[in-house]
């Protein structure tokens, strides 16, 4: 009895680790969002992360997170580090690219709950007094990211958050 339970989860363990390496090498999440606000009043609130607690969903997750910028105060070279509990864990952002006003690239590192190394890009569409914001996060997937994304996809886990935080950025910039 005690052989046929332990060749049982032998050939679960198996299936899974299978599926798992079957998974996409990459991921992408994307949402967007139309704001009654030119590009100009948009970008610096993407571009100085000093102006992210007014519309990001992880900064009201733990007040207490401790924050650091370094670098220049904004745009291309602008550094925002954190470590916070369990629910914002640590990391680091770095503006990398700009195409003022319509473009911000950030390469983003996840130092913890594990570490993930992503490219997020901010795209701004003007369209009269409407401005399209795009928010996409894409990054490689390792083994474990692939292993969690048998349960639960990164579209749906973050996603959210997306949507959250591009509401808080529409509600700032409407202002």
């Amino acid at each position: 009895m005690f052989r046929k339970i332990a060749i049982g989860v032998v050939v679960l363990i198996l299936i899974v680790l299978g599926l798992a390496a079957m998974q996409p090498d990459s991921f992408r999440v994307q949402r967007a969002i139309a704001i009654k606000a030119p590009p100009e009043k948009i970008l610096p609130l993407i571009s100085d992360f000093h102006n992210w607690p007014q519309w990001s969903p992880w900064e009201k997750l733990d007040p207490a997170m401790q924050r650091t910028f370094s670098g220049p105060p904004r745009d291309v070279g602008a550094v925002y580090e954190w470590k916070g509990n369990k629910d914002v864990g640590s990391g680091r952002m770095e503006i990398a690219s700009m195409a003022p006003p319509n473009k911000v690239g950030i390469n983003l590192v996840f130092l913890e709950p594990f570490e993930s190394h992503c490219v997020t890009d901010f795209t701004l569409e003007s369209q009269g007094e409407l401005t399209t914001v795009t928010w996409t996060m894409s990054g490689p997937s390792n083994f474990m990211t692939k292993v969690m994304g048998l349960f639960a996809s990164m579209d749906k886990m973050i996603g959210k958050d997306f949507e959250a935080g591009l509401a808080g950025m529409k509600a700032a910039a409407e202002k």
